[in-house]
């Protein structure tokens, strides 16, 4: 039966993603062609797979353009260029991929019509410092603001202050050609100048929302056929803390009920050294600790483009059985939560939930099961 409900948890985690995928959800938001020049540009973990949509939509009209996506999330594409680029910290070709789309953009008249594809990971994809700034600057402070454990509606202000294209200057380089922008949000309150940092958010812009963390949220509860409850798509916070308020919430939630919730915690990294892990794995460690055990409650916590932190699972789960099945194998798991080494913790647990990129990215989410 316990093994049900860790397919039951997966099943809701695959709901939840499958609502933001860009398959399901560009078509129905693209505008139709426009009479002049047709160009696609884009930035983000969905980037590639956003355009491919759209090429599915669109067919053979005459449109071109390029976007940037993460390494290793490319898809095929026949008319709009995919190139790659680093994240979470950007590098060479994150700078380069900027400057390709700004001058895909360049030249532009009113006829023309621009359709902007952004999704979560497009502050550090693409990349152009602001003058007097540059690349190596804009690293150091990327590197430093992830260790931070600053909300990202923080980071992503200090990475606009620091670049020539993000709040909304890549808006302007496309002016005076019509603008849409079609994103996918993965950022609490879903704030387009907050969203891959703004690149073409101005105020009265032609911004669509095609999937946020609360669609995603409301697409899992569906799914559950139980009582579900979505305690909020927009929780910020330590990891750590926030396992340890849920924990309390579940010990004292009467079952059958699913506790959902979204938002994107963070995680302090000390002066000490970090072992493996993101800030999925740290909440999930954390609840588990706070549960102790506890007979009824199951959870899994997984970042919805598939990788949590920098490693390579979405995130984990657990059950009544978790710490006493790592005391079996001589594992602490507060030690390791200390170490902040939870992806090593639920390696040796075969807890991991692996998906590979989903490519797409509307955030963390997590569920909660009481029985």
């Amino acid at each position: 039966m316990e093994e049900d409900r860790r397919k039951f948890l997966r099943r809701i985690f695959g709901a939840a993603i499958a609502a933001a995928n860009p398959a399901f959800c560009v078509p129905a938001h693209l505008p139709p062609l426009g009479p002049g020049r047709n160009i696609v540009i884009g930035a983000g973990k969905a980037a590639a797979s956003m355009a491919a949509a759209l090429e599915a939509a669109w067919g053979d009209a005459d449109y071109e353009g390029v976007v940037v996506t993460r390494y290793g999330h490319a898809v095929p594409t026949r008319r709009i260029r995919v190139l790659e680029a680093a994240h979470p910290v950007p590098d060479a070709a994150s700078e380069a991929a900027a400057r390709e789309i700004l001058a895909a953009v360049r030249n532009l008249s009113p006829q023309d019509q621009v359709v902007a594809l952004i999704s979560g990971g497009a502050s550090a994809l693409m990349a152009l410092p602001a003058p007097g700034i540059t690349l190596a600057d804009k690293i150091l402070v990327n590197k430093a603001l992830l260790a931070s454990g600053a909300p990202i509606s923080t980071m992503n202000r200090i990475r606009t202050a620091l670049s020539g294209i993000k709040g909304g200057k890549l808006a302007a380089a496309c002016a005076p050609a019509r603008l849409v922008t079609l994103a996918i949000s993965d950022v609490p309150g879903d704030d387009p100048a907050i969203i891959g940092s703004g690149p073409t958010w101005v105020p009265g812009a032609d911004y669509r929302l095609i999937a946020t963390p609360r669609m995603a949220l409301e697409a899992a509860a569906r799914e559950t056929g139980m009582a579900a409850e979505i305690l909020g798509d927009a929780l910020e916070g330590e990891a750590a803390e926030l396992g340890r308020a849920h924990a309390a919430l579940a010990l004292r939630t009467p079952g059958p009920k699913l506790l959902l919730s979204g938002g994107e915690t963070s995680v302090s990294i000390g002066a000490g050294p970090a072992g493996r892990g993101g800030r999925n794995m740290e909440y999930l460690l954390s609840l588990a600790l706070a549960l102790n055990g506890a007979a009824h409650i199951w959870a899994l916590a997984g970042d919805s483009d598939g990788i949590d932190g920098t490693e390579d699972a979405a995130g984990a789960v657990i059950g009544p059985d978790t710490l006493a099945r790592a005391a079996a194998l001589g594992l602490d798991a507060a030690d390791f939560l200390a170490r902040h080494d939870s992806y090593s913790f639920f390696l040796a647990l075969d807890d991991l939930v692996v998906t590979g990129p989903t490519l797409t990215n509307v955030n963390d989410i997590r569920a909660i099961l009481t029985t």
